[in-house]
């Protein structure tokens, strides 16, 4: 048996590989980011070859680093930015437009159309998705898609077009390609269409007709963990791919979130709140997602609910990139840890609108309570703050919606490092939060993934031996204190309500 499983992380920032041992601890990593294309306010875009270029060189670092040869890797799994839109053609492998990102808001007019339409707003597709009509989700990215590149649409119905979320696009280079590569994707990707019912886990002919999209340029969906095929390039010739899930699904099985109940919380570009609902299809009344956990080969599909917050760890890049208030990210905490509380300022980064649990898409960023005592101290601290006060409405939502209160959140991503973050979001959640000893959750779930595929570990028990605690936060706030600073989040998110007209 080869010694390790590597997974590919196809981030919204930057795609890494990692190669893990058995006891799920990084052996080797390696990571490029990619350009971040802003054509006009609310449109973001990313360069596809770009990508798939970072791809292979990551790759090959992750192994060099390491010393290993393509027999040393069992089986290799991929997790990607979800809802990221690609659209390429089967016989060149040349992409027809650049990836439409997650967060873009292009498709705003579609999402007021198609909900002005049904009589049933927002909610028009929710019983058969799991999903809001909102810019977020991958369906309308593609309606615009076909509706605006020239020609597209007539390749797609010829079946010379394919579209894929970023694991598609990834899957089918790394299986040849042009040459006979595999089309296709997994269960939870696929649930982030609005094309798929959550029912019969299969493309919807309704769903199809309604947002006029070709069933010839769809994937082939199957389950998150299952020997798909081999690489044929030569980074990692002949290994196996046998994992593929969303990043924040893999977050969950990479924090072994296996039973109802169990919940994650990933930090990252954005905010990511997942519970285990089981084989439950559990429809929310909270303005939470009904989504796909995973499916493991011959098993049940597992469903979850989600709350997704659209700007959180990229508010820090943004105070660092267009305001030059910090020179590294890693900063934030240090000017935050200057002042000793927020000065009366709150930060609501609507810069995509907002997502759950209020589905706002017009609303905008407002940075409000501003006096003349406020320092840069006081906007960093509310910063960060926005993010702990954003989990929060997503919890309460979330336990609305499952009739539970969690005991204690998990959580994993790259703003965990920060402890005044994840201090704060103890005393506002008045519960512990859980940091693992492992943060790099979303590769370790994908690696899971396809290791369990293929033999490498032999079921869920392996996998929950591997998980421990680093560090666990506990609340030291009054309720007084939480109490007020809650209400001023409430009015500030209030205040960005109906800003674009």
């Amino acid at each position: 048996m080869s010694a390790y499983v590597a997974a590919i992380d196809q981030g919204t920032t930057s795609t890494r590989c990692i190669v893990f041992d058995r006891q799920g601890q990084i052996v080797s990593l390696a990571q490029k980011e990619h350009k971040q294309i802003y054509p006009q306010p609310g449109w973001v875009e990313h360069d596809p070859d770009e990508i798939w270029r970072n791809t292979l060189e990551v790759i090959a670092l992750a192994r060099i680093k390491a010393g290993l040869s393509a027999h040393d890797i069992a089986a290799v799994g991929i997790t990607n930015q979800r809802e990221t839109t690609v659209v390429w053609n089967r016989r060149t492998g040349k992409p027809y437009y650049n990836a439409i990102v997650w967060q873009d808001m292009r498709t705003a007019d579609l999402v007021a159309q198609f909900s002005a339409d049904s009589g049933q707003g927002q909610d028009r597709f929710r019983e058969k998705t799991g999903l809001p009509l909102a810019t977020y989700f991958s369906g309308l990215k593609l309606k615009w898609l076909l509706d605006n590149v020239p020609g597209l649409r007539d390749d797609a119905e010829r079946g010379d077009a394919c579209f894929g979320n970023m694991d598609s696009f990834v899957v089918w280079h790394l299986t040849g390609g042009v040459q006979n590569g595999l089309h296709l994707t997994d269960v939870t990707n696929a649930s982030r269409t609005q094309l798929m019912n959550l029912h019969t886990l299969d493309w919807d002919d309704d769903l199809l007709r309604d947002f006029t999209v070709p069933r010839a340029m769809l994937p082939t969906i199957r389950c998150s963990s299952e020997v798909y095929g081999n690489v044929t390039s030569e980074v990692l010739p002949d290994v196996p791919i046998a994992g593929i899930l969303g990043d924040q699904q893999a977050a969950l099985v990479g924090q072994t979130c296996y039973e109802p109940g169990q919940a994650k919380n990933t930090y990252g570009t954005g905010c990511f709140l997942l519970m285990n609902t089981g084989t439950e299809l559990r429809p929310s009344t909270c303005g939470l997602l009904t989504t796909v956990a995973y499916q493991f080969k011959g098993q049940p599909v597992h469903y979850a609910l989600e709350g997704s917050v659209a700007i959180t760890g990229a508010l820090v890049q943004w105070l660092r990139d267009n305001l030059g208030m910090i020179k590294k990210s890693t900063e934030i905490e240090t000017l935050a840890r200057s002042v000793e509380d927020n000065g009366g300022t709150y930060f609501v980064p609507a810069f995509s609108g907002l997502y759950a649990p209020h589905w706002k898409a017009d609303a905008r960023g407002v940075i409000a309570g501003l006096t003349r005592f406020v320092t840069k101290g006081h906007i960093a601290r509310a910063v960060l703050e926005a993010t702990a006060y954003q989990t929060v409405d997503v919890v309460r939502a979330m336990e609305q919606d499952a009739g539970v209160s969690l005991k204690s959140l998990r959580v994993d991503g790259g703003m965990v490092v920060n402890s005044l973050l994840m201090q704060f979001q103890a005393d506002m959640l008045n519960g512990p939060v859980v940091c693992p000893r492992m943060t790099e959750t979303t590769a370790l779930g994908a690696a899971y993934a396809a290791g369990l595929a293929v033999g490498y570990w032999k079921n869920l028990d392996d996998l929950r031996q591997n998980w421990g605690v680093a560090r666990t936060y506990e609340p030291s706030m009054d309720d007084t204190q939480r109490t007020r600073l809650m209400r001023g989040w409430q009015k500030a998110v209030e205040r960005s309500f109906g800003w674009e007209e």
